[in-house]
């Protein structure tokens, strides 16, 4: 695991001690975990639900007619 060091301002800190106590973490654990959720690249569950919750939204195939041919690719 990798270490490294990082300066917030005093009510930063405050808050975030504060917070990862009330969490039962070490400070470091409750960072990365906070780390990891602002950097996960999964979409959120909300998101996925709503995937197909409109029935009748046209296909690709239909948003693309009358645009004629891709043009060519480099």
């Amino acid at each position: 695991m990798a270490r490294f060091t990082i300066h917030l301002p005093a009510a930063l800190e405050k808050k975030a001690r504060r917070a990862a106590k009330a969490d039962g973490k070490s400070i470091s654990r409750w960072i990365a975990d906070r780390l990891g959720e602002t950097m996960d690249d999964s979409l959120p569950q909300a998101v996925l639900d709503a995937a197909g919750a409109i029935p009748d939204f046209p296909s690709l195939e239909q948003l693309r007619q009358g645009y004629g041919p891709d043009a060519p690719r480099d």
